[in-house]
């Protein structure tokens, strides 16, 4: 999948001369960690929610309270914005930009064309809505999930196990967990216990959150 394919293409941003306070009710109405800074069609940066909030107190701690509603609305995205900001073209992997946005603890990323132009946003929300979707959770069905070796073919043999029972695979992963491998499946059924005994004949091992115990109990 691409980052062009799930970006966010109806966002809000700011200009540089929005007032700070403007800026930080836009991000408690919108339930935002940043904005994107536009002056025209230019990107130029970004503000976060932690930066507009500290801007408040420093502003607050050096004024007279008879000027402080006045001043503090003077107060501007320009004063607070960072110009080095990550972008990214559309045909992006998600996979690398989710990578890029928790290495770089990002809480999103400007999406731009050849040109530079500004023409999407993904964020962590987005994220966790495509992972949603990999996953096939909203699809129904059922999860197996299976410990497996590490060697050649294991997806291929375990979806032709399924494929041979008539069942319908809704979506594939594979996690890795302490030098294990953990094939999830999800299936098109609301009953997974014929699949789940043909998986065993053929000397798989699946597992349920009973087999993990003592992993997130240590």
């Amino acid at each position: 999948m691409y980052v062009g394919l799930k970006m966010l293409k109806d966002f809000v941003t700011v200009t540089p001369d929005t007032p700070v306070r403007e800026a930080d009710k836009i991000l408690e109405d919108n339930q935002l960690w940043m904005l994107l800074v536009k002056d025209g069609d230019e990107l130029i940066g970004y503000v976060t929610k932690e930066d507009v909030r500290a801007a408040l107190p420093s502003v607050i701690n050096s004024l007279d309270k008879h000027e402080l509603n006045y001043l503090i609305s003077k107060v501007t995205v320009r004063e607070v914005v960072h110009k080095n900001i990550t972008t990214i073209p559309p045909e992006t992997e998600i996979e690398a930009a989710a990578d890029l946005m928790f290495e770089m603890n990002l809480s999103g990323i400007a999406v731009v064309d050849e040109n530079k132009k500004l023409i999407g946003y993904i964020n962590r929300n987005k994220m966790l809505e495509v992972l949603v979707e990999e996953m096939g959770l909203k699809q129904g069905g059922s999860r197996i999930v299976i410990d497996v070796e590490e060697r050649t073919g294991i997806i291929y043999e375990v979806a032709g196990i399924i494929s041979n029972m008539k069942y319908s695979i809704i979506s594939t992963c594979v996690f890795n967990h302490r030098n294990r491998r953990v094939v999830v499946v999800r299936v098109a059924t609301e009953d997974p216990t014929p699949i789940i005994a043909s998986i065993r004949e053929r000397g798989y091992k699946v597992v349920g959150p009973e087999d993990f115990m003592d992993d997130w109990k240590s």
